[in-house]
């Protein structure tokens, strides 16, 4: 892995997203549970398939260590092109964290199935469950100041956001007063510039997706971009993405780390020789650490 710690000047956007593949061939993150148990720490307990909303769930990665006192919390974004796969891709990371000294919470999202689902429900359901850790913090040992995101490609582009917007939807009473922002964000080869898609193919789905075409609707298009929302005020990110990456370029990540470096953001940009999933065990390992130390700095565990 190679770390650019300043802006470098790249290529230009030179491969098209083609988003019809995500559920086919991508958007799982590189680490499995047996590689994750592989990087050590202590024990962690692990509470499935709790409802945080209508129709929606999530997992908790809990350390086992019996500690006292409330923890940092990372919410898991899956992957998927927001039309496939749920919350056990995070299974590996989840436990990672717990036995890091986090409490992870790993997110199901409503997906997109035709005209079914459309953004920004998904947005939605991720602000809510970051604000339903916050509700539950006293139950789970969670301090509901020291919360991160971590997400890999259609999950990055909404962990980004997480840590750039507040709630959009706040007419839930009962959440009403919990703020949905994060402190931290670590964005694994995410989409942050959709109004970059010149594929017709991706411009169909997206088309679809966001509800309406670009020509007629940017609006939309920017509204689901994370870089039309950089602002002084992000929350910290760490940027990772593969130099050979064909289905999100590293252009994206490099426009976004580029316009939050401009803004006075802090933020780290590392470029991986490896593809969009990571498939190297060394960077795989490396993924776990850098998301780890990163979640460490920004949101204060003390050892």
């Amino acid at each position: 892995m190679k770390r650019i710690p300043f802006c470098i000047p790249i290529a230009v956007l030179v491969f098209a997203f083609v988003w019809t593949v995500f559920p086919r061939r991508h958007g799982v993150i590189p680490l499995t549970a047996v590689e994750a148990a592989q990087l050590g720490g202590g024990p962690d307990t692990v509470e499935e398939n709790v409802p945080y909303g209508p129709g929606v769930k999530l997992d908790i990665y809990k350390p086992g260590d019996g500690g006292t006192g409330a923890r940092p919390a990372v919410i898991l974004i899956h992957g998927g092109g927001w039309t496939s796969f749920d919350k056990s891709t995070m299974r590996g990371m989840g436990g990672f964290l717990a036995r890091s000294g986090f409490v992870a919470f790993a997110v199901d999202y409503r997906l997109v199935h035709g005209t079914e689902n459309r953004w920004p429900v998904q947005l939605d359901d991720v602000q809510r469950a970051v604000r339903w850790m916050r509700a539950n913090a006293g139950k789970y040992g969670v301090n509901p100041d020291r919360i991160g995101a971590f997400g890999h490609s259609a999950g990055a582009q909404l962990a980004a956001l997480l840590g750039m917007e507040d709630t959009r939807d706040n007419s839930d009473p009962a959440l009403a007063k919990y703020s949905s922002r994060v402190q931290a964000v670590v964005d694994v080869s995410g989409p942050a510039d959709l109004t970059a898609e010149h594929d017709p193919e991706g411009v169909a789905f997206l088309s679809n997706f966001l509800g309406g075409d670009y020509s007629k609707h940017p609006d939309l298009w920017q509204d689901a971009s994370p870089v039309f929302h950089v602002a002084k005020n992000n929350a910290p990110f760490l940027i990772l993405h593969g130099t050979r990456d064909e289905m999100v370029p590293l252009a994206q990540s490099q426009e976004l780390y580029d316009k939050l470096k401009a803004a006075g953001v802090q933020v780290s940009l590392i470029k991986v020789d490896d593809v969009h999933t990571f498939q190297s065990p060394e960077n795989k390992r490396q993924l776990a650490f850098e998301a780890m130390e990163f979640f460490n700095r920004c949101l204060a565990i003390s050892h």
